[in-house]
């Protein structure tokens, strides 16, 4: 094992985090049409102990995500975590009022009504994909940020990465490229969320309005994921030279699906699994298995965006303040010592996947209905 090669294998595994993370994003997709898909008081609870059953899995993931990205590129961490921390404070803000929603909204002693508790998993529904979605934009419209590797041995600052403003990475909601692809990733939750409630929940009043939500959510997905898509693969990226000096490259991210074309086959095949979800789904009103081809297509789709934007000799993070400042996966990475140790610790992931895919087996061994709701103590 090679030093390139562990920094490409824990890219690749950031990246597959990051298409389980967006695909449990169903959790968050579901919840922002809690008033819309439940028109009771009862549908409603039905929708909220559908995504309640999965709700610690995206936190986990998300979690995961991040420790992940601290272990193995913590120049990364230091930068976007550290110096843009208001968006991932927000984010993680509102998962935290999610699971206290979850939790209070039914105890007695509620001050604050039921209600309030749903609108809240609903900001959480909206939010938490907008700025998901808005940070991994950033990938490929760049930060405002600086690097300065010399303070490591400053005798008066150990501040190595810094926000160039006073925003905190605020800013970057301000490009409207950035709000778009957020967007996309906010119609994507919904799609997932309502193939997931179609799977998950027996009620057909729900059911019936599943599809024109489906039919919505997908057009306007369509819309601004494309934009952004064709946007930046016409656009220039950020290459890295041989001496590792950062430049910019005309249709750089296109150029990377044409070097490494397997992985413009993968994403083909993603894109086929989702439509194939969807289409589905819509055309039967039997099939609820859609979430599975169209999940496992997100997962796919989202692993080569995150490839082509670290692999080929490409700047994962830019910076709009310095482009010498850029991060890639050679010069944010931690050291060879730590990549090896994380490299065995990470082959127990099958393991963990293993027991994943029982608990959800266990937990889905049967559809939700109202009626188990009225028997279950433990309900939301």
């Amino acid at each position: 094992m090679t030093y390139e090669f562990l920094q490409h294998y824990w890219w690749f595994l950031i990246a597959l985090l990051g298409g389980f993370l967006v695909f449990l994003m169903f959790v968050q997709g579901a919840n922002s049409m809690i008033f819309q898909l439940g028109k009771t008081e009862e549908e409603r609870r039905l929708l909220i102990n559908s995504t309640g059953r999965k709700w610690e899995f995206t936190f986990t993931t998300l979690v995961t995500f991040g420790g992940a990205f601290f272990a193995s590129f913590p120049l990364f961490y230091s930068t976007s975590f550290g110096s843009a921390y208001w968006v991932w404070v927000i984010i993680l803000f509102t998962f935290i009022v999610q699971a206290v929603s979850y939790e209070f909204q039914n105890k007695a002693g509620n001050l604050f009504g039921v209600k309030t508790f749903q609108i809240c998993l609903v900001l959480n529904g909206i939010l938490g994909p907008l700025l998901i979605g808005g940070a991994v934009a950033t990938f490929f419209t760049g930060s405002n940020f600086l690097v300065e590797k010399n303070n490591i041995v400053g005798e008066f600052s150990v501040v190595i990465s810094r926000w160039a403003n006073d925003s905190r990475g605020l800013d970057v909601l301000l490009n409207p490229w950035v709000v778009i692809f957020g967007l996309a990733v906010v119609f994507l939750s919904r799609i997932l969320g309502t193939l997931y409630l179609k799977n998950n929940v027996n009620d057909e009043a729900i059911h019936a309005r599943i599809r024109p939500q489906l039919i919505l959510n997908t057009a306007l997905f369509l819309i601004f994921f494309l934009t952004f898509f064709v946007r930046t693969l016409l656009s220039e990226g950020y290459a890295v030279s041989e001496d590792g000096t950062i430049v910019t490259e005309s249709m750089k991210y296109l150029n990377n699906l044409v070097d490494m074309w397997y992985l413009a086959l993968i994403l083909l095949i993603g894109v086929l699994l989702l439509l194939y979800g969807i289409v589905r789904t819509i055309l039967q009103n039997q099939y609820i298995k859609g979430i599975w081809p169209a999940g496992i297509g997100v997962i796919l789709v989202v692993i080569v965006l995150f490839l082509i934007v670290g692999w080929n000799q490409t700047a994962y993070y830019p910076s709009t303040a310095d482009l010498q400042s850029s991060l890639t996966i050679t010069n944010s990475c931690s050291s060879e010592f730590t990549l090896t140790a994380m490299f065995y610790a990470s082959l127990i992931a099958p393991i963990v996947l293993a027991y994943i895919f029982y608990a959800w087996r266990s937990i889905d061994s049967k559809k939700i209905d109202k009626k188990e709701l009225s028997e279950d103590d433990h309900a939301y």
